[in-house]
């Protein structure tokens, strides 16, 4: 009674009211068969955008007839060189060099399920993916290779495919960059793989070896993307090629009416081995013959801005720590966005503060999606009409389905009322892999659980909350981190922020505020505590307040919540 008294009505989301908030020219639904599988779209963006740029790194440009030659060398190399079937695993350990795109096709053009392997794993989290997912080869940068040098024996990895970062930039400049890398920078720790398979004599063998074409289809699993999931320990869901060609198609659904074929350049700075640019930088764009700049180390900010001099890029995806950093570049800020047309932030909650200030340097609305790996990823996005920054998620992706559910599991068919996120399309993985188990907790009447609150309103705008196991419940009301983050950002000295509840010993739990100053600022604890008692209630208003450096990090930028609950060291 309470909502409907406060002008909240009850809205049946089956007939998805989204679709009358669409732009006129995104469509309802998509053909997620537009495609049998990734090869056959592979096939046709090769074809169709044979001479024009697909990737460039480090100065270095492979156009898509360039890219077709080398993934048909690396499949025909894992057919007959390596004797692998349809159907086995390889896992991909490497940041965004040209062997990704080439390693990644080639890997799927010879039938094989694609595991994305983060270079940054500990050897414990490294042994738990390679075995768990039954991994019979991986290709590694030879940066990484101490790392697997410590559980290889443990794992049940036959062949190891040793590369390095220069190995497709030429021969001088190639030579140089591994001279660099090994000798001056000395970024190699010493490793012992002693069977290991030098990725250019791989190619080198492949090139002079038959490929078969696989027969595939969209049931096909492509590949195994490891995840926290909604519950528990790292685990792979089973994407087929089916949920990523729809996922592409539901991009393009949505984005499509703002790009060009053959006419985009995308900076591609979150690693392709995260589904987000997996499916965003390295399908959606390949599907419609865009230039991608591969950016290897997205974390050097300075370096990563002298790259983009002279690359008049038209689009740009990241996360919420990335477009902050590059708002808060002075170098960036003198650039030219004449060509800028589209922005897409994901991954973590975009914050108010940083889409505003993207849109003031840049002119380009930052457009916040949502997804997560169990969907290929996207399931919503801000429409491109959208004028500026409104706090939500947009709204869901063509030939997409979402409720909002209490905690007794029934549908919430009020407005602006808090309830777990759940989803169906075709995008919707079939499970985890050996987890029947995690599958039943993660699915719920045919519909995935996502783990994460929200609310959504009449034109069917959805928004974060926050993730259940995030929230902080302080004398049994509960807080949301994004919330006092959100509020935080807004103060003009601070460049960073992440919120965690800490025990208390009468009101259960109580806030704690970690911060990063800008540079110069002289921020103190009581001058933010007067900025948060200005947009917060009593009870949501951080308790303890904690001045850091820099927030704990995931490679992809997303912050560490939990690694927050501690002192700083």
């Amino acid at each position: 009674m309470e909502h409907i008294l406060s002008g909240q009505q009850p809205t049946p989301f089956s007939d998805k009211p989204w679709l009358n908030r669409y732009p006129a020219d995104v469509p309802a639904d998509i053909d997620a068969d537009k495609f049998t599988s990734l090869l056959e779209m592979f096939e046709h963006g090769v074809s169709e955008f044979a001479d024009l740029p697909a990737y460039s790194n480090f100065g270095k440009t492979l156009t898509y007839r360039d890219l077709d030659r080398l993934s048909r060398d690396f499949a025909a190399y894992l057919q007959q060189g390596l004797k692998l079937a349809p159907g086995e695993r390889i896992a991909l350990m490497m940041p965004n060099l040209l062997q990704y795109p080439v390693c990644l096709f080639g890997a799927l053009r010879a039938g094989l399920v694609v595991v994305n392997v983060n270079p940054l794993y500990t050897a414990r989290e490294l042994k738990h993916q390679l075995s768990d997912a039954g991994t019979s080869t991986i290709v590694i940068v030879e940066n990484f290779a101490h790392t697997l040098t410590e559980v290889l024996e443990e794992t049940p990895v036959k062949q190891v495919i040793l590369t390095r970062m220069g190995d497709h930039l030429g021969l001088v400049k190639g030579t140089m960059v591994n001279v660099v890398v090994r000798h001056i920078k000395k970024l190699v720790p010493d490793y012992h793989l002693p069977a290991a398979i030098a990725y250019k004599t791989a190619m080198a063998q492949g090139s002079g070896l038959r490929y078969t074409r696989p027969e595939l289809n969209g049931d096909t699993l492509a590949f195994l993307q490891y995840t926290g999931g909604t519950t528990g320990r790292s685990k792979g869901a089973m994407l087929s090629h089916r949920n990523m060609l729809a996922n592409v198609e539901q991009c393009l659904g949505v984005y499509g009416p703002v790009l060009s074929k053959g006419q985009e350049k995308v900076v591609t700075a979150l690693p392709l081995y995260h589904v987000f640019a997996l499916t965003v930088n390295g399908l959606l764009f390949f599907r419609i013959g865009a230039h991608n700049l591969l950016i290897t180390n997205p974390r050097d900010i300075k370096g990563f801005v002298r790259e983009l001099k002279g690359y008049d890029f038209s689009c740009i995806t990241g996360v919420n720590t990335l477009f902050n950093a590059l708002v808060n570049n002075t170098d960036f800020q003198g650039h030219d966005f004449k060509s800028l047309k589209l922005t897409i932030g994901g991954g973590m909650a975009v914050q108010r503060a940083v889409a505003e200030q993207w849109q003031a340097i840049t002119g380009s609305r930052l457009l916040e999606g949502y997804g997560l790996t169990e969907c290929s990823p996207l399931v919503t996005v801000c429409p491109y009409d959208m004028d500026g920054y409104n706090g939500s998620i947009g709204l869901p992706v063509c030939s997409t389905e979402v409720r909002l559910v209490d905690d007794n599991g029934a549908e919430i068919h009020l407005t602006h009322t808090p309830g777990e996120l759940e989803v169906k399309g075709p995008q919707v993985m079939s499970g985890y892999w050996g987890q029947a188990g995690e599958d039943d907790d993660a699915f719920h009447d045919g519909w995935l659980r996502t783990g994460d609150i929200a609310t959504i309103d009449g034109q069917g705008f959805l928004k974060i909350v926050d993730r259940k196991k995030d929230m902080i419940l302080v004398s049994g009301f509960n807080v949301f981190p994004n919330e006092i983050e959100d509020v935080a950002m807004q103060h003009p000295d601070v460049l960073e922020a992440g919120a965690v509840g800490v025990a208390h010993k009468t009101s259960g739990e109580i806030v704690k505020l970690v911060v990063v100053k800008k540079p110069g600022a002289s921020l103190g604890e009581k001058a933010l505590l007067v900025h948060c008692r200005q947009y917060l209630t009593a009870y949501k208003v951080p308790k303890v307040i904690e001045f850091r450096d820099e927030l704990p990090k995931t490679n992809v930028g997303k912050i560490l919540r939990r690694e927050l609950r501690e002192p700083a060291s």
